[in-house]
């Protein structure tokens, strides 16, 4: 599987659809929740997943990426898939992926190995719903060969120009490839120029769009519907303890979430848009299992604290909307002396974006590169943090700059490991005596 890291990522949905039939199209027999979008998708797949499970459903889920384990990606009620079935699995692929490599469809890439192998996975498992996270993009993604009963854009903003395009609109319209003929889609974008584009998309598709928006209340509210003529901004607050989602088929007060961030409260409101989108398919899911499924939904990496004094925290804020909702995270969720960063990026995002904006905060900022053939070098980093931060060291292995960034911490203090999720993988989960983790049943 790691051999094929170095074909990249290949266009085009033809060698991907070619490797699933020679597989007994398993895309065909599942019953999906397609969820993309440029932040939050990962929260939101699992936050469907989890409500769909606490409603008694057998559930595959497939998330990208991954931060600790690889098979992290494939997941039967929130279980990884054991390591013998992944094996298994990948035996039965690799004479088919060989095979196609010796045509001119070329040898299938990691990412579309592994997604063959979530869903052969989850026909196996006799799985009642697989709810899939796109990897980039949508149209062109190897999750768009199935035909989901929903689609989810979570939202649209810049990352991956190198691969979508320089504009939101263009970058919409590759999100917008999800979009299926008289499908169901729910989107929280709220950009214009990206709202256009999906509207008309799905105007071109006949697929029914309900929008999840935010609603101008003294707690968190958010209603889900037509698109409004005039957008209410989310207001920024302290973390709510607990939030109100106006559907269309019922009211929810009182929501109470696992997973932290005033961020999430969005993508809480488009998991609920989700679940409705499934009831109106005939899918039972009654209202205790949103309660239920919304508080107990977890995600590695996602502010997740390993430990405290100092409090040791990852996030995978590797673009400028991720780094701004960090930033507003570390304000209102955490009280802290020091604030110390250690970041790493990779190709395909930019640095000048997510740095810019993360070094004004810091006391300190290492500047490292995670081992991987995409990581930016660490004095790529560490020039766009002088510019905002005096203090500034590069450092690498990241596990090297964990482990100096925690030295230098006091017990008041907080450092906070982000960028790519490659960043995040390396951070050892024991990296200074013992810790106090918080780990889910996925974690490795």
């Amino acid at each position: 599987m790691n051999s094929l890291t170095a074909l990249g990522w290949k266009s085009g949905l033809e060698r991907f659809s070619a490797l699933c039939e020679r597989l007994g199209n398993p895309q065909e027999k599942l019953r999906a929740v397609h969820i993309g979008g440029t932040n939050g998708k990962g929260s939101t797949t699992a936050m469907v997943s989890s409500v769909l499970e606490s409603a008694g459903y057998k559930v595959g889920t497939y998330y990208s990426p991954y931060v600790y384990n690889l098979r992290e990606r494939v997941q039967l009620d929130g279980r990884m898939i054991g390591e013998a079935d992944f094996a298994r699995l990948v035996n039965i692929i690799r004479p088919h992926a060989a095979a196609l490599g010796e045509t001119e469809l070329t040898h299938p890439t990691e990412f579309e190995v592994k997604t063959a192998l979530g869903f052969l996975y989850f026909v196996e498992q006799n799985a009642d719903f697989a709810v899939l996270e796109v990897g980039a993009g949508g149209r062109f993604d190897a999750t768009n060969v199935v035909t989901p009963l929903v689609s989810v854009i979570t939202n649209v903003s810049m990352d991956h120009m190198d691969k979508l395009g320089n504009t939101i609109a263009e970058i919409a319209a590759e999100k917008a490839g999800i979009i299926k003929q008289n499908g169901h889609l729910v989107t929280a974008a709220a950009e214009p120029d990206a709202l256009a584009v999906i509207r008309r998309t799905c105007e071109e598709c006949n697929s029914l769009l309900w929008h999840v928006h935010p609603v101008e209340e003294p707690n968190a509210c958010f209603a889900i519907g037509p698109i409004p003529s005039t957008l209410t901004p989310a207001l920024s607050r302290s973390e709510p303890a607990t939030l109100t989602v106006r559907g269309m088929n019922s009211t929810y007060s009182g929501l109470k979430l696992g997973m932290r961030g005033e961020f999430q409260l969005v993508n809480a409101a488009t998991a609920v848009g989700a679940i409705e989108a499934l009831q109106n398919k005939g899918v039972d899911v009654p209202e205790s299992a949103i309660r239920t499924g919304l508080e107990g939904a977890y995600l590695p990496g996602r502010l997740e604290v390993l430990q405290t004094a100092p409090t040791l925290l990852i996030d995978g804020a590797h673009n400028l909307d991720g780094a701004r909702n960090l930033a507003r995270a570390l304000r209102t969720c955490f009280t802290y002396d020091k604030l110390i960063f250690v970041m790493g990026m990779v190709s395909g995002h930019s640095v000048a974006d997510a740095v810019g904006t993360l070094a004004p905060l810091a006391d300190r900022f290492y500047a490292t590169a995670a081992d991987s053939p995409r990581a930016v070098p660490a004095a790529s980093v560490a020039d766009v943090a002088r510019t905002r931060c005096a203090k500034v060291l590069e450092v690498e292995p990241v596990r090297e700059a964990v482990r100096q960034a925690l030295e230098a911490a006091g017990e008041d203090d907080l450092v906070c490991v982000t960028g790519s999720f490659y960043t995040i993988s390396e951070v050892p989960r024991s990296p200074v005596g013992s810790l106090r983790v918080a780990r889910s049943r996925a974690s490795p």
